[in-house]
């Protein structure tokens, strides 16, 4: 029964993964040939509408996922949401919820992460910005003041994502624009 329901759970997943890479080979279709300049693309997943309002890419763990609006328990699933903050590559704080799966997929390797390392991000027009990580650290899982601004008018982006070692946690990543 535990094997069959581990087998399940993955089936669940890759299928989930198969939706955000074609949303973001749609998306970045959609950028390449749009000329009126719209500022988000609207998709529609097992009744569920949302919008993708930008691109994050992180190199050095080969991550490359459309950005969602807004998040929701079925949203996490798709692909990393926004949870607070401005739009991608607005002055403020954009924050930036993923899974951490144990099978390398949304944010499951950001604990491979170091300061200094690299998060693009593109926002709905493909402007890319390079943001450079300045803080890595845990916070308890009902501690949100990592999704403040403070007062900032720089451009950060922080990911938050569970710690898969201590369900109490959260893993903070914080980056400001070069």
């Amino acid at each position: 029964v535990t094997v069959i329901f581990y087998f399940f759970n993955w089936q669940v997943r890759s299928s989930k993964e198969k939706v955000s890479k074609q949303i973001a080979s749609n998306y970045n279709i959609s950028r390449l040939y749009n000329n009126d300049n719209s500022n988000s693309s609207v998709y529609s997943q097992n009744g569920q509408t949302f919008t993708v309002i930008g691109m994050i890419e992180i190199p050095k763990i080969n991550i490359y996922y459309p950005i969602i609006s807004e998040e929701s328990d079925e949203l996490l699933k798709i692909s990393p949401c926004r949870i607070a903050g401005p739009m991608p590559n607005e002055d403020g704080n954009l924050c930036i919820a993923g899974h951490n799966y144990d099978n390398y997929k949304f944010f499951s390797k950001v604990s491979n992460l170091d300061k200094d390392d690299e998060i693009i991000i593109y926002d709905i027009y493909g402007n890319k910005l390079s943001y450079k990580i300045f803080d890595i650290y845990e916070v308890s899982a009902n501690d949100l003041s990592p999704l403040e601004n403070f007062g900032t008018a720089k451009k950060q982006v922080t990911l938050v994502t569970c710690n898969n070692f201590n369900s109490y946690t959260r893993i903070i990543i914080k980056a400001s624009f070069n």
